[in-house]
């Protein structure tokens, strides 16, 4: 049974990063917007992702400092951690950032913000089942926005289910440092919790299934990764196939592994899930829209972000591709321009810039030097270590390699890695030359502050192979 059916000029199903804008926006533009969301506003990342895991970061930062006084000359007394101070600091900034963008929604005239699932019943009408338990409503509109997201999903591995997993979620949620943590995948959610834990005082052993750390990069960058962390004291296993887990009688989490060199045994205290995510889909009975989804449930679009329902979009994570914040909040931009403003924007050939948030960081923007070669473009590669860089020894903060990529015949800059302290800073700078079109001569002739990481460019670009 159904009641208060009503009709909005919009609805919104998600309050991601791309939906709250977008319905702010469409809000600004007289329309009325129906915003639909099943659990907290402000989708991952301020929920789960982005904002917790680097307040996080930063705590875990500051213990790794601490530790190292005595090589700046600061004398410190004992270390320790408390947890669940860690966990409260981010429980706040969560709630502030969260609560925030709740009341801009609900304060916003011609906004609805309905707490609960929906899902289609024909391209036009979506039947919402509300939080509260009231009755189910009918809500129908000739535009609708899908930013719903994705979730973790487990992998496939013999007795996983019968084992206490840890998420990126619930990891944040723990009041007491694990003794040994197991972290399945080395992927940006692996590294980034493993050094972090590392750094609070567990035991850390990352299983990886391929053959290097974070696959998107390039080998030389990858294996730069592995010794940052092993440096830091986590074990790093590539190669490794886990063939069974399993939950021993006094509580601990054994881990049949198999490697190129034979099988081991790992056992840990806790094991994090940190190895694939599926988009929030399944739910929302596309079919009943005539909306199509790739075999893993990403909704399908063209470059604009329309779906193959005319008048329905999705934007974000839920369309598949690179999970960022920063494109999410891209695709809001695209159909915002399009719909109210007249543009003819499309998400076809944008940058894609993101960082890894291990420390140091690591900072992409463009090409790696795989996908060029790959693309039979003809490149120059310039590549140097941190620990030439004066700003870096001066910090105390070596580690790491820079490393861009250019156009041989055009000189224009096609991508860079930056693996240094600030690498995301960095590679954004570096990102503002390509945007301009400059080539690498400008960067590599500019002048900068002394001793500034933005120097590091000038020798950097002599160091052409």
């Amino acid at each position: 049974m159904t009641f208060e059916s009503r009709r909005y000029d919009a609805i919104v199903l998600g309050s991601g990063q791309a939906g709250n804008p977008l319905a702010a926006a469409l809000a600004a533009a007289g329309k009325t917007v129906a915003v639909i969301e099943s659990t907290h506003v402000g989708g991952t990342c301020i929920n789960d992702g982005c904002t917790p895991t680097k307040t996080m970061v930063a705590s875990a930062r500051v213990a790794y400092l601490a530790r190292r006084g005595v090589d700046f000359g600061v004398r410190t007394g004992p270390i320790g951690l408390d947890l669940g101070r860690v966990r409260e600091r981010k429980r706040a900034m969560v709630q502030k950032s969260r609560g925030s963008n709740q009341k801009r929604l609900e304060t916003t005239a011609g906004i609805d913000l309905i707490f609960g699932a929906g899902s289609f019943v024909d391209p036009h009408t979506v039947r919402v089942a509300p939080n509260d338990l009231s009755s189910e409503r009918d809500l129908t509109s000739e535009l609708i926005f899908i930013n719903t997201g994705l979730r973790n999903q487990p992998p496939d591995v013999q007795g996983l289910s019968g084992v206490p997993c840890l998420d990126n979620v619930s990891i944040m949620e723990l009041d007491e440092v694990p003794d040994h943590l197991l972290v399945l995948g080395g992927g940006y959610v692996g590294v980034e919790f493993s050094q972090m834990f590392r750094r609070f005082g567990s035991r850390v052993t990352i299983v990886q299934k391929s053959q290097q750390l974070l696959t998107r990069e390039d080998q030389d960058i990858a294996e730069e990764v592995r010794k940052i962390l092993i440096e830091d004291g986590i074990e790093v296993l590539l190669s490794a196939s886990v063939e069974q887990v399993s939950q021993r009688a006094d509580g601990q989490i054994q881990m049949n592994v198999r490697q190129d060199s034979g099988p081991c045994t790992l056992t840990g205290s806790h094991l994090l899930l940190a190895a694939g995510r599926t988009p929030n889909t399944g739910r929302l009975n596309l079919k009943a829209a005539g909306i199509d989804a790739d075999e893993h449930g990403a909704i399908k679009v063209d470059d604009r972000l329309e779906t193959t329902a005319p008048g329905i979009y999705a934007l974000g994570d839920v369309k598949g591709g690179p999970a960022f914040t920063h494109i999410s909040y891209d695709d809001f931009r695209i159909v915002r321009g399009n719909l109210l403003e007249g543009k003819q924007l499309s998400k076809a050939g944008r940058m894609l810039p993101y960082t890894v948030f291990i420390d140091p960081e690591l900072g992409r923007i463009g090409l790696t030097e795989a996908e060029a070669r790959k693309q039979g473009l003809k490149i120059k590669v310039a590549k140097m270590p941190m620990s030439s860089v004066a700003r870096a020894l001066e910090m105390d903060e070596s580690r790491g390699v820079m490393k861009m990529i250019v156009d041989a015949d055009t000189e224009l800059i096609l991508g860079a890695a930056i693996l240094g302290v600030y690498g995301g800073e960095t590679a954004s700078l570096i990102q503002i030359a390509m945007m301009g079109k400059l080539p690498y001569t400008a960067l590599r002739d500019g002048i900068f502050s002394h001793p500034t990481l933005a120097e590091s460019l000038n020798n950097l670009l002599q160091k052409f192979v």
